[in-house]
């Protein structure tokens, strides 16, 4: 994964990766028609970062799973608690500021997918949601707290709905390959090193 890549081309002494396959940023409300897991509806990083060492650094990269197959509501910017995305990014990034204060915190966007416009059924109800809606709701969260955000959604060069691009960076349309892993190690590398 990209986090190897890193510390292998910078030299880092230590990397953790905390980060569990399938996870949401928000709490999970089972309101959702989705198959249930109980490890990943109840391991989202708003119940997980308290338990994470200490760092130097922090990188938060998520959202693309609440938007997925997320059941979460968007929720609104004054909300500050795990139950909607709003209120999880805002409670993630204040409680990730309070355990590393002074550190560097960076949050890095979802990718592009190829799905990236789905109707969900919420109790009965559809709503249209687009994966643009939840990177929007990230920076708009991570520049109310003054945290850098890297924007792999808008500056990753990787678009999987043109064929090559998905061949080449992510073949089922979503999960980066190895040349993916690399594209975004690169960028991640450059973007630490102008902080």
């Amino acid at each position: 994964m990209f986090h190897a890549v890193l510390k292998r081309n910078t030299g880092l002494k230590e990397v953790r990766n905390y980060g569990i396959g399938g996870t949401r940023i928000a709490l999970q409300t089972g309101n959702r028609q989705l198959p249930k897991d109980d490890f990943r509806d109840v391991n989202s990083y708003c119940e997980r970062f308290d338990k994470m060492e200490d760092a130097d650094l922090v990188v938060v990269f998520g959202g693309t799973n609440d938007f997925g197959h997320g059941d979460a509501p968007i929720g609104q910017m004054s909300d500050r608690t795990p139950e909607t995305f709003y209120g999880a990014c805002h409670y993630l990034f204040t409680g990730l500021i309070k355990k590393y204060i002074g550190k560097p915190i960076v949050i890095i966007t979802p990718t592009p997918r190829e799905w990236d416009d789905m109707d969900f059924a919420i109790n009965d109800t559809v709503i249209h949601r687009s994966l643009k809606e939840y990177v929007e709701i990230i920076r708009e969260v991570a520049e109310y707290y003054s945290l850098p955000v890297l924007d792999l959604f808008a500056y990753s060069g990787m678009q999987p709905k043109i064929a090559e691009s998905k061949a080449m960076f992510m073949p089922d349309g979503l999960h980066p390959n190895d040349k993916g892993n690399e594209v975004i190690a690169h960028k991640l590398q450059k973007f630490l090193e102008n902080l």
